[in-house]
């Protein structure tokens, strides 16, 4: 079963090391995570969690609020959405439902509080692995944008549509509802 922990400062050997693994720089080659500086930190707009199997780190997530963020790294985005990174931090891991897993824990997270309408990714648009895994998990594409040096699509979930896929939760395993 895959359960959510938040990433600490104890994690930083174990997220450089994903780092450096060829299918994650393939997926997002130009973002310096600065991790000695953002595993110390925990503003509200933010959570960043190490999913793990059975006790063993599997992948990273990092959910935000875009119109909270500091970079604005989303622009000028309305309120009451969020935004989600994802990897898998070992190649020997793809392909094994661990992101669908963690995505799922994330997305009811995301949707256990009321106000949020949506959640948003931006996969490359190079990365056709993705975008069928976010096609798969109900989210639509809505357009194409550059982030930085980034060729990106932005994928969109309404609130509406993940509840008609996923009836409302009352509890999940590994991390706690508010």
């Amino acid at each position: 079963m895959i359960t959510l922990r938040p990433a600490t400062l104890n994690d930083l050997g174990l997220l450089r090391h994903w780092d450096e693994q060829a299918h994650v720089i393939a997926a997002d080659p130009n973002d310096d995570w600065a991790w000695e500086t953002e595993l110390g930190r925990t503003p509200d707009w933010r959570e960043q969690w190490i999913a793990e199997w059975d006790g063993r780190a599997v992948g990273f997530l990092q959910v935000i609020d875009p119109a909270r963020e500091e970079s604005h790294y989303w622009g000028a985005v309305g309120p009451n959405l969020r935004a989600i990174d994802i990897w898998i931090g070992d190649a020997k891991d793809l392909g094994k439902g661990y992101g669908t897993a963690m995505m799922r824990l994330a997305l009811a997270r995301c949707f256990a509080e009321p106000s949020v309408t949506a959640v948003l990714v931006d996969p490359l648009v190079s990365n056709t692995r993705a975008h069928r895994f976010y096609d798969r998990l109900g989210f639509k594409r809505v357009e194409r944008r550059r982030f930085g040096e980034d060729d990106c699509w932005v994928y969109r979930c309404d609130r509406a549509a993940w509840q008609r896929a996923h009836p409302p939760l009352k509890r999940v395993e590994g991390l706690p509802l508010p």
